[in-house]
């Protein structure tokens, strides 16, 4: 797909995360000369690997959905995914773990799926799928206008849908919705965590985010193959191909603006003139320290709040705990507080749902024979610069959570640990300049933002689009490569607009 239409206008991306690279391509292969800057020595944003002792870490992302969006990717370049990027299916989708001893399986196979559910009481199959039924109603929803359109505001969105608005859940929480449709508490404490995708609360999210369930059991779950950051090395070696220019270690300092136009970007005291600009950084830092935007402006952005940040904790054990599958959760015995303590509080939990991935079940070359690779993840508050947690607060948890899984299953692990990485909140911030150590982008909350994010397009200047979780359509791997993908189409059309008026 190349159009020329722009006379081969020049494109400036800040930022090579998924949002980035995705922008990146669909401009390229548009025929747009592209030039990418990113500050750190690789590409894919998060999706990230470290290589330690032996063991390879994924330090981001440890699931896909949506395979179809990335595929869009490729194919809009005329290319095949699987000629870059190979992908398999996750079997189980999740194992549960709860402090009682229940430990059940989320299968997208009905057969293991109703004997899984027999594990939680009788007669829970029909609201099951009588719940995957209703995720799937708001999905489609969601999907037609939000996704496949390009929807971008609050009042785009209304006007899209009209009467049908009241077909979406709306005006309730996720929460409220998943206690209405499941009788169970085990299923309850399940599906309220498939907010997890997003880094919200259940309690405080608007209940159509209850279509997360239906894009995991409606599209499978998937895992790339020879790790996650393959998927960033693929899309890399797609737009070099495509001619684009990629400037590794390079930070950008700057977006020098005139009137109502962004006249390129400053990197390494250098300018770079562009007729487009497309920021993968978040939209509040962007603003903040690229655009130097004054108070009155920032005021406005106020209700974009952060997701939840998290402390990542990637662990090498000198044995093989056979109880976990490839993707965890150890509940909380009250994940109703767990929420509260996170989101509205901002305080570290003391009992935290923790997400522990063992991704050696789909590619033992992550770990040495007869050991584990380990991620742990429990989602904690953003940093609050008035009063932020100190390191010694986070490896106070850091034992908390360690405590917790070998009280729930692993036992001994502190005794069978061999090396280790940790990543602070503190340390999330400076690696991607992310606003206030955010993992997510914005937060979906029903009364802030309706789970609304930032804008792609600039109110103050033509030419300036944003990309990635802080944007919409929002945050995960999915989300923000078609967040470049709307972005890329939405400056091809601008660019043709403009070039049929000079002509």
């Amino acid at each position: 797909m190349t159009s020329q239409s722009h006379n081969a206008q020049k494109a400036a991306v800040i930022g090579g995360g998924l949002g980035g690279l995705a922008a990146a391509i669909g401009l390229a292969s548009r025929g747009f000369e592209v030039d990418l800057f990113e500050k750190n020595s690789h590409l894919g944003g998060k999706l990230n690997e470290l290589t330690k002792d032996g063991f390879t870490f994924d330090l981001g992302p440890s699931i896909l959905t949506l395979p179809h969006i990335f595929r869009n990717t490729f194919e809009q370049a005329d290319r095949r995914m699987d000629d870059y990027v190979q992908l398999q299916p996750v079997r189980p989708h999740w194992r549960n773990f709860f402090e009682d001893g229940t430990t059940v399986d989320l299968d997208p196979d009905l057969e293991v799926m109703e004997h899984e559910l027999q594990k939680l009481g009788a007669d829970l199959e029909k609201p099951f799928h009588e719940f995957l039924t209703y995720s799937k109603t708001q999905y489609d929803l969601v999907a037609e206008g939000y996704f496949a359109q390009g929807v971008d505001t609050l009042s785009q969105f209304l006007r899209y849908y009209g009467p049908r608005i009241f077909k979406l859940s709306l005006f309730s929480t996720m929460e409220g919705v998943v206690k209405r449709r499941l009788p169970n508490p085990y299923l309850q404490d399940i599906f309220n965590f498939f907010i997890k995708y997003v880094g919200s609360s259940a309690t405080r999210a608007p209940g159509f985010m209850n279509l997360l369930p239906h894009i995991q059991f409606g599209y499978d779950l998937w895992y790339v193959k020879g790790g996650m950051h393959n998927l960033a090395k693929g899309l890399e070696s797609l737009l070099r191909e495509l001619g684009g220019q990629i400037h590794l270690n390079t930070e950008v300092e700057r977006i020098p603006t005139e009137k109502r136009c962004a006249k390129g970007v400053i990197a390494d005291g250098e300018l770079f003139e562009a007729d487009w600009v497309v920021s993968n950084m978040e939209v509040i830092p962007a603003c903040k320290t690229l655009l130097d935007e004054d108070e009155r402006s920032m005021d406005k952005l106020r209700k974009f709040e952060p997701t939840c940040s998290g402390l990542v904790l990637d662990i090498g054990v000198d044995c093989v705990y056979k109880n976990l599958a490839h993707h965890n959760f150890f509940y909380s015995a009250n994940q109703q507080e767990h929420f509260r303590s996170v989101f509205e509080k901002k305080k570290l939990p003391e009992d935290p749902t923790l997400y522990v991935v063992a991704c050696s079940r789909s590619n033992p070359a992550v770990a040495p024979e007869g050991h584990d690779n380990i991620k742990i993840l429990p989602h904690i508050p953003y940093i609050n610069n008035d009063h932020p947690y100190t390191n010694n607060d986070y490896m106070a948890f850091k034992e908390r959570i360690l405590e917790k899984l070998e009280r729930m299953g692993l036992e001994d692990l502190r005794k069978h640990i061999i090396t280790e990485h940790v990543w602070t909140p503190h340390d999330i911030r400076q690696m991607y300049f992310s606003n206030s150590g955010s993992i997510y982008g914005v937060v979906a909350d029903r009364w802030k933002n309706y789970a609304f994010k930032a804008p792609r397009h600039s109110k103050k200047y033509d030419n300036l689009f944003f990309v990635g979780g802080s944007t919409n359509p929002g945050g995960g791997m999915p989300m923000v490569t078609l967040s470049g993908q709307l972005a890329a189409q939405e400056i091809e059309a601008k660019a043709a607009k403009v070039f049929s008026r000079q002509t």
